[in-house]
């Protein structure tokens, strides 16, 4: 931001005119004055103490007075404790709205040379989505987006588990109790349909269980020794050595399920660029453990089972192979690390992946840096906090998951009730209606999901989210329709948006000054997100434009206005917030509308 640097530039003037102190103006950081105070900059001066040998409040006292009167941007200053707050001269504003009107890619980094991959959703294959993979799969989409705003190379990727014990569980449930019932027999999705032989396999081994405890063994015991899991533990087994039977259902299965993943992705929004399967890297992982053993960082238990030491990393004992040469999760997870390097040489590895494997990836990072892999360093956990309803956790063996495709129903019909009760769709057909709901819908989940710190767990609430007023995606959604149709407006009166229609405009009120500062500040807003993998930086940023730009649509008229380049001027600017909430807003993954 031209502005921001003109200022720094300004403060590396006066210390050293003042106080003989050479700071470079790059050292120069500079901060948003808060609310309460008279600025748009601010600049803590507390560092300086030792250096002038004075104290915060006369240092800036000193450089207020200097930068007043040397420097063209500064109107005037203030200092609050060792806080030298700056007003900017409402001209200086105005010409800087200009440069951004003018500059179509504001807030897009120039190209960098990183490589990121981002790793998100990754769906099991025996169930279907639910709430809290609709969180996964909003931070991966957006921080994926950030990512690129921010000038990287980026890869979306998917990992699908469809191999292990809980696949098999599915499998053998419709096995035994299917009776080919098929996506189209049943009505159901494909990824349900698994889902539900999985809930039935639990339901029935929880009796097994049960029964053998009523004969005296321990729980533990009944656990291990109960037929199901016997027989999911040898389809397992079979699977891994190739026999058809059981890869043609694994197949027919999966299947199913990718035609209901498919349908749901679509439906909220997410795409990838590449997508991994389990099956295809468990090998390479087992590879992988073979390498270890023959370095020396990896050893053999009697049992045959193969483990790595990780305490002297401050963690313990890790199990990379089982007994019988199955795998386990971090050998899979081994494999993928180098076929996604070799696909794409990336920099920073991003797994969004939940809290509850913070461990895990630890373990993994370790693991790899003990194997010598040149991308170790580059494993990056973003991990985020549990999403709770009202109701608590869910937990998907027991039947009372939080359905993604339910949820997201549910919220366009809640979507539907909000916006005919506020008789927001009038002239609209019943199919622009319907995209106005699932736009609405979408925004209000996403949104929600979206502005809380991803490490944060949460407590979502549907009709809290939906809200067109407060910090929702339907109240921002709701300003961009209303700026829309003052654009429309315009341009029937024939009004455009160019910069020579206020040519000879200066003077600004404070809410006009505040959006302003709001749309510069959009490059520092995408840097911190990147930085930070938060969409919630985003998130509040469009929330704040928002309600900026709403106090200035009720303090100042737009059409009412008499002198006319104050008029071309606001509606300029309107158009201007649009844009930005547009930007900001579709790194969150969310579509607005244009009328409402």
């Amino acid at each position: 931001m031209q502005l921001q640097y003109a200022i720094s530039q300004g403060i590396s003037q006066a210390l050293h005119a003042t106080f003989d102190l050479p700071v470079d103006a790059s050292q120069i950081s500079l901060q948003p004055t808060r609310k309460e105070f008279a600025g748009s900059f601010t600049f803590v001066t507390f560092p300086y103490t030792k250096q002038t040998g004075k104290g915060p409040e006369q240092i800036g006292e000193i450089l207020g007075t200097y930068l007043k009167e040397h420097t063209a941007e500064v109107k005037n200053f203030n200092v609050v404790k060792g806080f030298l707050n700056l007003e900017i001269e409402e001209a200086v504003w105005v010409r800087l709205f200009r440069e951004l009107m003018q500059d179509e890619t504001y807030g897009q980094a120039a190209a960098s040379d990183k490589n990121v991959m981002v790793e998100y959703s990754s769906p099991n294959t025996n169930k279907p989505l639910h709430l809290g993979h609709l969180r996964n799969n909003f931070l991966g989409y957006s921080v994926s987006e950030i990512m690129k705003a921010n000038g990287h190379r980026v890869m979306k990727a998917n990992l699908v588990n469809d191999r292990g014990i809980h696949i098999c569980k599915s499998m053998l449930a419709y096995q035994k109790m299917g009776n080919g019932e098929t996506p189209e027999s049943s009505g159901m999705k494909g990824d349900h349909l698994a889902g539900k032989y999985y809930v039935l396999f639990d339901k029935a081994y929880k009796e097994q269980i049960d029964e053998l405890v009523a004969t005296g063994m321990d729980k533990e015991e009944a656990k291990k020794k109960a037929p199901l899991i016997l027989e999911a533990q040898e389809m397992l087994q079979k699977w891994e050595q190739g026999d058809e039977a059981v890869v043609s259902l694994w197949k027919q299965m999966n299947s199913w399920v990718y035609a209901g993943f498919d349908k749901t992705y679509r439906n909220i929004g997410v795409n990838f660029d590449k997508y991994y399967y389990e099956s295809e890297t468990y090998t390479l992982g087992k590879e992988r453990v073979e390498e270890g053993l023959q370095k020396g960082v990896f050893y053999k238990k009697p049992d045959g089972s193969v483990w790595v030491d990780l305490t002297e990393d401050g963690l313990d004992e890790k199990l990379l192979l089982r007994s019988d040469g199955t795998s386990v999760y971090i050998t899979q997870d081994l494999g993928t690390a180098e076929l996604k390097y070799n696909d794409f040489p990336y920099d920073q590895s991003v797994y969004v992946v939940a809290d509850e494997q913070n461990y895990h990836f630890h373990v993994l990072k370790a693991v790899l840096k003990k194997l010598g892999k040149p991308y170790a360093e580059g494993i990056y956990h973003l991990s985020y906090g549990m999403v709770d309803l009202p109701s608590g956790k869910m937990k998907s063996r027991e039947g009372t998951v939080v359905d993604a495709d339910e949820l997201v129903q549910e919220m366009i019909d809640t979507a539907r009730q909000q916006t005919e009760e506020l008789g927001k769709i009038e002239g609209f057909t019943a199919e622009e209606a319907q995209q106005l709901y699932h736009t609405l819908a979408m925004g209000a989940l996403k949104y929600f999901l979206l502005k809380v710190d991803p490490k944060k767990r949460m407590l979502f609430n549907p009709q809290e989210s939906i809200d067109f007023r407060g910090n929702t995606g339907p109240f921002i959604q709701y300003t961009h329709a209303r700026i829309s149709a003052i654009l429309r407006k315009a341009a029937e009166m024939g009004i455009g948006v160019e910069a020579t229609s206020f040519d000879n405009f200066e003077t600004l009120h404070e809410a006009e000054q505040d959006v302003i500062t709001l749309l510069a500040n959009y490059p520092e807003v995408v840097l911190e997100a990147g930085k930070l993998f938060a969409p919630s930086v985003i998130a509040n940023y469009a929330y704040e434009l928002a309600k900026a730009y709403n106090r200035f649509y009720q303090e100042i008229s737009i059409f009412n206005e008499t002198d006319d380049q104050a008029r071309n001027f606001r509606i300029a600017l309107s158009a201007m917030v649009a844009r930005f909430v547009r930007k900001s807003m579709a790194l969150l993954g969310i579509e607005v509308p244009e009328r409402m």
